[in-house]
């Protein structure tokens, strides 16, 4: 590949790079909002998508040393390009797996904090309300009859 094919592959791999990190970041963003406040949702998917942008560019560079040659330098480009728009595909795939699992395990967390606030608010409702004893039937319950 002469120096013209790879500066190409280098700027549009780098393209495809940052427009799907974008779409990640996005989309993502929106759906991390669901389970935590604006602020963190932000910041969790920052982190995400800096990590997903890290590892895609690292993988980038080592491809783009690959030695590809079919005799045609337009060929050797688009394979190249098919390799890494696979990699990116495999990429998204475990970022978005990725973002999931943090939903899961953040709703999670709010289900046992909110079973938790039902224990500790049981207690006190249960402690309020005094089985009352009906005089005529000799039963205990929650209201006298």
């Amino acid at each position: 590949m002469n120096a013209n094919g790879y500066v190409a592959f280098l700027l549009i791999g780098v393209a495809f790079v940052l427009i799907d990190g974008q779409i990640l970041y996005r989309s993502g963003l929106g759906y991390l909002h669901k389970v935590y406040q604006s602020g963190p949702a932000r910041s969790v998917m920052q982190l995400v998508t800096v990590l997903f942008h890290l590892v895609m560019l690292g993988m980038l560079a080592l491809i783009s040393t690959i030695s590809v040659s079919t005799g045609m330098p337009v060929r050797d480009l688009v394979v190249r390009l098919g390799i890494i728009l696979l990699v990116l595909a495999a990429a998204h795939g475990l970022t978005m797996a990725i973002v999931v699992w943090m939903r899961d395990r953040r709703r999670v967390e709010q289900v046992e904090e909110e079973i938790a606030a039902d224990r500790t608010g049981a207690g006190s409702r249960d402690a309020s309300v005094q089985p009352v004893a009906n005089r005529e039937t000799g039963t205990f319950g929650p209201y006298p009859t």
